[in-house]
């Protein structure tokens, strides 16, 4: 069953991008279901799209479902009349026919460019991880060729997953900074005009907090806080999406740990859910919440400013 609805989405996928329409997977599903309670009803075989014989009715120039349709027809006309014409016919010639139908769906350019989605701060962030479609492709690929199709299909599957979860547990933290008073905060890795904030660390973490990842970033807000002149670290939350309960049980028991030094975590353009679920586990040390990185600086420069006229 895995199989075959993955053979008919990959071809239906296929013709679809070749010929500008869009697929519904879900309609597939529904179909090869209908299909497939007909054929059991009938004492028949499993029912899936295949990519060989789609490949066979677009090469003869089919463009509509009667095609298919044509087919049925001829093809219960063969079993019933014409057998005995193909019955000796030795299986080197119709795995020659199916291999000459999908040659033209062996895509090469197609892994190149996967392999070239590359660059060398994806390298820095992720290492081996930083081309995880084209490792996925090749574990696909190689799992067919050595394994069979539904082992090179879990094998693929697998890797896609892993390389997701590595990937997500190593997020990128980039430290923020300024290259003049009304700019922007950038990546003063990217922006070597940016320059850091005097006493305050801005960090903007680039993925959702979860129990996979929490620690990694604790690590990374505990290292850049322990900077002599550091006192607030900024967290530029609008890019975390979410986050579960591990990863704020960590922000609010390292932000009562900072405080202890003299030090605390603020949130700037957080999104709604992230400050749900903060305020839900918050009971004792609340984390500040600003609408801007700018609005947090100003405040925390203002508050500053206050402390030393005390």
């Amino acid at each position: 069953m895995l199989i075959g609805f993955a053979e008919g989405l990959g071809a239906a996928k296929t013709y679809a991008a070749k010929n500008n329409y869009e697929i519904d997977p879900n309609r597939e599903l529904l179909g090869l279901g209908a299909a497939g309670i007909g054929s059991g009803l009938s004492s028949g075989m499993l029912v899936n799209g295949s990519l060989s014989k789609t490949a066979v009715n677009a090469g003869a120039g089919g463009k509509r479902q009667v095609s298919s349709l044509v087919v049925a027809v001829l093809t219960v006309v063969t079993l019933l009349f014409l057998t005995g014409l193909f019955e000796e016919l030795p299986e080197a010639v119709l795995a020659a026919v199916v291999i000459a139908a999908v040659i033209e769906l062996v895509d090469i350019p197609a892994l190149v460019q996967l392999y070239r989605a590359h660059t060398r701060n994806l390298g820095r962030i992720y290492g081996f991880a930083a081309r995880p479609d084209f490792i996925a492709a090749m574990a696909a690929l190689v799992g067919v060729l050595v394994f069979d199709t539904l082992p090179g299909l879990f094998i693929g599957i697998g890797v896609s997953v892993l390389l997701l979860l590595y990937r997500a547990s190593r997020p990128n933290i980039a430290v923020l900074g300024q290259a003049g008073a009304d700019s922007p905060f950038e990546d003063v890795e990217r922006n070597p005009e940016a320059a850091a904030v005097p006493g305050v660390v801005i960090l903007r973490i680039e993925s959702g907090l979860f129990f996979a990842n929490a620690d990694a970033v604790r690590e990374s807000i505990r290292s850049n806080a322990a900077a002599p002149d550091v006192n607030v670290v900024v967290l530029d939350a609008e890019t975390i999406p979410a986050i579960d309960f591990t990863a704020a049980h960590m922000l609010i028991e390292l932000n009562r740990d900072l405080r202890g030094q003299g030090k605390r975590i603020v949130l700037a353009r957080q999104v709604g859910q992230v400050r749900d679920v903060l305020t839900t586990e918050s009971r004792t040390t609340a984390i500040e919440i600003y609408p801007s990185v700018r609005a947090a600086v100003d405040a925390l420069r203002a508050g500053s400013a206050t402390d030393r006229d005390r």
